[in-house]
């Protein structure tokens, strides 16, 4: 479930749909029924950045009889257009027009007269890419004549949060520039709107070294945004004149990483108070009231909050925890009660194979901190005595985090046996912009010193078998496992989407972060060499380690050679590994099906190379290069992504309901009881 919207007890969300391959739309009403807005083969889905982010939002409507209900207006994953679901239809209509996908739309925001919504566009020409803010009528008429999608402000690279205020006057927006990414360095800027378009712009604050994060406005000429000026993302008041005064000034976050479109973790009520999320890499929730400046914390036993929304009076949001799955929730800010609305899953494995974490801070290069989240192997059934096998994981940042958040995939490993130690690398989010700085110029050295660092300090408190240590990670984790093999730590590693050559992904992935290795390696020409020294495909020399390999036909973030070019340098040296390629799947896998084959491949690879029997198949290692694939046919549209990130954010794999008890596999010839 992802970015829920509230509008007087009416609840809407987005709702994937893994074994359909989609995501829909869903409404709870204020009567607790729940409603599917979208039948098949609808999705909602943007791929503004290639990653998306909100691509929906509920609109007031009237009927004949002038009485308000509400629309949904939505992305539409086939064709990328705008579409108007009115209240009680099943037939969307369109709202932009039919121009083959080539123009996307995420982050919308209804206009302060509610005749249009204002969203940020993409539109790809040429083998170029225009970004701007547009004003889209809810009337259709956008759907026949171009011209009435009103383009309000264009010229930067890229643009977010829209946000109307609320008598119209103005619209204040963030935008940056290349080579910065949104947690580099962004404007929050504010102009005056007229019929045509903005006049009068300016920058409120933000800058080269500063990230501006969700404005809101709290009356017509006062914002709240979150800035990471002091080091870390705190809340400030800006007057559309005058100095931006900080909040609530504290050592933590107070916005998560923008990376996908429309993600807040703030909002304001009609009582003027406020309704933050913050923390670490895990966020929660507390009530901050400008008027007395304390900021009160919302007790609950959930402990990661995402994705709030408010209609000013009560608050949804996304919450998990390791042993809750995700929910959406209702929270009350006057009692601080939170109630839970609908679960992701309902029928979830026995309660004693999930492993309880606990979060360390363990020691790193130099004694640097390395915060990280252990896992420790979890079965009720079997007792295993010594250090047990564990793997690394690299989440897919590598500007994002690892929480605490329910996640059945790792249970799968821990339930049969296998430790998992998340970390959260030098570059993660969530502790402030020193951390992520440590990644600057540094990746695949410092996020690789930090997983090594992680490993070895299990090893040392006798957890970890440091015979038995694996590592893995998604799209810039498999990249930061692939670059860890070349050392002598670990037994193998895994890679799921993972970038392997530096200089082939800076000439083929997309515009979001064309310019991202900029600040992670070094600007090209100058630093070349460096980009060469620091691929996994130019270092298969030093990896003396098998390899698992999982890559979707049809990323467009981390494109399919990569994989293939690092199984041919592998099996070129007669190095054993394991290459799984998916039709159909881009960064980030969705389709049920494809999830568990990955997850089972994986459990199948520790089994191979650790020496244990596991419950799935065997996995072939091969040590040849793979035979060249066909050339695909084209396609003028890509598939949908998973919501799960690439170098950009953290990567989404397989997390499949576990139905029966699983064999644990801790020790290599382990006793299993089923």
């Amino acid at each position: 479930m992802a970015f829920p919207s509230v509008v007087d007890g009416t609840v809407w969300w987005e709702e994937s749909r893994p074994e359909e391959g989609r995501t829909t739309l869903m409404r709870r009403d204020a009567d607790g029924a729940v409603t599917e807005l979208l039948p098949a083969p609808w999705s909602a889905c943007t791929r503004v950045h290639e990653y998306g982010g909100r691509a929906y939002l509920p609109v007031p409507r009237r009927d004949d009889k002038a009485i308000t209900r509400m629309g949904v207006v939505f992305s539409s994953s086939a064709d990328q257009r705008l579409y108007l679901l009115e209240h009680g239809s099943r037939e969307p209509v369109p709202l932009t027009p039919d121009d083959g996908a080539s123009s996307r739309y995420a982050d919308p925001a209804l206009g302060a007269d509610g005749r249009g919504v204002l969203c940020v566009r993409e539109r790809h020409e040429d083998g170029s890419v225009h970004r701007s803010v547009v004003s889209v009528p809810l009337s259709g008429r956008g759907a026949q004549d171009p011209s009435a999608v009103r383009e309000l402000v264009s010229g930067a690279d890229f643009y977010a949060s829209p946000t109307p205020s609320p008598d119209g006057a103005h619209l204040a927006y963030v935008r940056w520039n290349h080579p910065r990414m949104p947690w580099d360095g962004s404007e929050l800027r504010v102009g005056a709107l007229y019929g045509s378009g903005l006049s009068g712009e300016y920058t409120l604050k933000g800058g080269v070294d500063e990230s501006v994060v969700s404005p809101a406005w709290v009356d017509d000429a006062t914002l709240y945004v979150a800035s990471d000026w002091p080091g870390w993302w705190n809340l400030y008041q800006a007057g559309i004149t005058g100095q931006a005064i900080a909040l609530y000034p504290a050592e933590e976050e107070f916005h998560a990483s923008p990376g996908r479109l429309g993600n807040r973790s703030f909002c304001v009520l009609d009582s003027g108070r406020v309704v933050a999320l913050h923390g670490h890499a895990d966020m929660t929730p507390s009530v901050y009231d400008p008027g007395t400046l304390d900021l009160t914390p919302v007790r609950t036993g959930l402990t990661t909050w995402s994705m709030l929304d408010t209609d000013g009076r009560s608050v949804v949001a996304v919450a998990s925890s390791p042993t809750e799955p995700q929910c959406l929730v209702r929270l009350d800010p006057d009692s601080g009660s939170v109630e839970v609305l609908r679960r992701a899953a309902e029928k979830l494995p026995y309660a004693a194979y999930l492993p309880v974490p606990r979060g360390e801070t363990l020691p790193g290069r130099y004694g640097a901190p390395v915060h990280a989240n252990v896992y420790p192997p979890t079965n009720p059934d079997v007792a295993v005595e010594g250090p047990a096998p564990y793997v690394v994981w690299a989440h897919g940042g590598p500007v994002s985090a690892s929480t605490l958040e329910f996640d059945l995939a790792k249970a799968y490993f821990t339930s049969r046996g296998i430790g998992v130690v998340d970390v959260n690398y030098g570059g993660s989010t969530g502790y402030g912009r020193s951390y992520r700085k440590r990644l600057h110029k540094e990746w695949g050295v410092a996020d690789v010193e930090d997983c090594v660092a992680a490993a070895r300090a299990l090893v040392e408190q006798g957890a970890a078998d440091p015979e038995r240590l694996a590592i893995r990670g998604p799209s810039a984790g498999g990249y930061t496992a692939l670059m860890a093999l070349t050392g002598d730590t670990f037994a193998c590693g895994v890679s799921l989407f993972g970038v392997t050559d530096l200089l082939g992904f800076s000439e083929t992935t997309h515009d979001f972060e064309s310019h991202f290795l900029d600040s992670l390696v070094g600007t090209l020409p100058g630093f070349a060499e460096r980009y060469r020294e620091r691929s996994p495909v130019h270092r298969a020399g030093d990896i003396d380690a098998p390899v698992l390999l999982l890559q979707g036909l049809e990323d467009k973030v981390v494109t399919p050679d990569q994989a293939t070019a690092m199984a041919t340098a592998l099996g070129r040296r007669g190095m054993r590994y394991a290459l799984l390629e998916f039709e159909d799947e881009a960064h980030g896998f969705t389709a049920q099906d494809v999830r568990v084959r990955a997850l089972e491949a994986e459990l199948a690879f520790y089994a191979r190379v650790f020496g244990f029997e596991a419950d799935v198949a065997p996995l072939e290692l091969v040590a040849t290069p793979p035979e060249p694939l066909p050339e695909p046919e084209a396609s003028a549209e890509a598939s949908e992504p998973a919501g799960g990130t690439g170098t950009g954010g953290t990567g989404t794999e397989g997390t499949g309901a576990v139905e029966e008890a699983p064999r644990p596999a801790g020790a290599a010839t382990p006793t299993t009881s089923d």
